[in-house]
């Protein structure tokens, strides 16, 4: 977080008595208290899953030949086809 503002929201959790011992050495080891700790690793979680589906970055060499990866036209697969045609042994 770059800016510091005032703290207004609340979010509160249950877990289990090991995790919360181990967030707590967790935060001990990092000299930071549990909140901080869990706030500061919370956002850098949110930061790293929400960075692959926003942005790319790309010189401009890559940037090039991913467009032409994009332009290329649809192959057929036959067995690709075959396979997700396929009931998954999940499903």
């Amino acid at each position: 977080m770059a800016t510091r503002e005032a703290k207004a929201e609340r979010i509160e959790i249950r877990t289990t008595a090991e995790v919360k011992a181990l967030l707590q050495q967790a935060a001990i080891a990092s000299h930071k208290n549990v909140t901080d700790f869990l706030v500061d690793a919370g956002v850098t979680a949110a930061e790293e899953a929400l960075m692959d589906r926003r942005t790319f970055r790309l010189d401009e060499e890559r940037w090039k030949a991913f467009n032409e990866i994009l332009d290329r036209p649809v192959v057929h697969k036959p067995r690709l086809a075959a396979l997700l045609a396929k009931k998954s042994i999940i499903e």
